[in-house]
């Protein structure tokens, strides 16, 4: 089945290319996405981490906005890693576009501080299992709260939120995809999977037009 699945990765600007190749360690072949007409068809589509103002201006240039969130209300499942967190956030500040405001979450931008003051922690996720995964964080987002539609996934120590989801929706504020570790990769198959089961379910119950 996971073989059989359409992820795409945005590939305006940040590391699109490495999530392509984890997806491809695990056997899932992955789909570059710059317009909105390579949304069709796609059971998932991750959004990378980068310059999250960059990429909004970007996805506002090529049109790419609506047919996300249109396809997100089909039932694609959505994961967005760092800048890729702030870009889904309903509530996210200091973008000069408006981004997807897919997710039940308020994200703050650059909250650990520059590039240099980039970090690794050993996170408690237990959707995942043992053992604790390595997270990478550069420039990282936090979430400030997630809202009654979103579920935490992860926090840090001091206890400041870093993963949540939302139905099909995923939000990391580090990079699983700098790591070996593709658990995190696997768990968005997983949310891709049910939403390409509940997708053809209400797709088979239509009425069809006489």
């Amino acid at each position: 089945m996971r073989s059989q699945l359409a992820i795409g990765v945005l590939a305006l600007q940040g590391d699109f290319e490495e999530h392509s190749a984890v997806l491809q360690r695990l056997g899932v072949g992955a789909s570059e996405v710059r317009l909105p007409s390579q949304l069709d068809g796609l059971d998932g589509l991750i959004i990378p981490g980068g310059e999250s103002t960059t990429i909004s201006r970007l996805m506002h240039e090529w049109d790419l906005v609506e047919p996300i969130r249109r396809r997100a209300q089909e039932g694609m499942a959505i994961w967005g890693t760092c800048a890729g967190a702030i870009l889904l956030a309903e509530r996210a500040g200091d973008l000069d576009r408006e981004g997807l405001r897919l997710m039940d979450i308020t994200v703050r931008r650059n909250a650990f501080g520059r590039q240099v003051e980039s970090f690794e922690a050993a996170l408690e996720v237990p959707v995942l299992g043992p053992p604790p995964f390595r997270a990478v964080f550069i420039r990282a987002p936090v979430i400030e709260d997630a809202g009654a539609r979103a579920e935490v996934l992860a926090s840090l120590a001091g206890g400041s939120i870093v993963a949540a989801r939302q139905g099909a929706l995923l939000a990391t504020s580090f990079h699983p995809e700098l790591t070996n570790d593709t658990r995190f990769h696997e768990y968005f198959l997983t949310l891709a999977s049910t939403g390409r089961s509940t997708s053809t379910r209400e797709r088979s119950h239509r009425p069809v037009a006489t």
